[in-house]
């Protein structure tokens, strides 16, 4: 079955602030291209040492806790040995084992199967890298 892999590359600009940027609308738009009604599996991956994507609810401070848990957990300080960049970018290059660079979610019908709160979204800390790459693929 030729088209049983499909990928594309999203190129998503985040800027110079922390952000948890929405993608599901991206990914039932590439799901509408490519699923055609199939069943099958969308990975998301982000190839970079500082993001990670997220399966969470969105719009009602949920995004906002993360990055407030985030500090938290990975204060944006000295205390890192990665050093270079703005200060505190060592914690950005921990983030990916707590927020990990992919996702593997189920596909039915050619729809993305979602809980009714949940969103798929892109978690960067970094201040330094503005834009960013996530691969979607689907595997029907």
């Amino acid at each position: 079955m030729p088209d049983a892999f499909t990928t594309r590359i999203l190129h998503v600009a985040t800027g110079s602030r922390e952000r948890v940027v929405d993608l599901t609308s991206d990914c039932d738009g590439f799901l509408r291209e490519v699923a055609a009604g199939r069943d099958g599996l969308l990975n998301l991956f982000v190839p970079h040492a500082t993001a990670g994507i997220a399966v969470i609810e969105t719009g009602a401070g949920s995004d906002d806790d993360l990055l407030a848990a985030l500090h938290t957990l990975l204060p944006a300080d000295d205390r890192w040995q990665h050093r270079h960049g703005s200060p505190g970018h060592g914690r950005d290059h921990v983030l990916p084992a707590l927020v990990p660079p992919h996702a593997t979610l189920p596909v039915i019908g050619g729809r993305l199967e979602l809980g009714t709160w949940q969103s798929v979204c892109l978690v960067d800390t970094n201040r330094d890298n503005p834009n960013r790459q996530v691969r979607l693929s689907f595997l029907g």
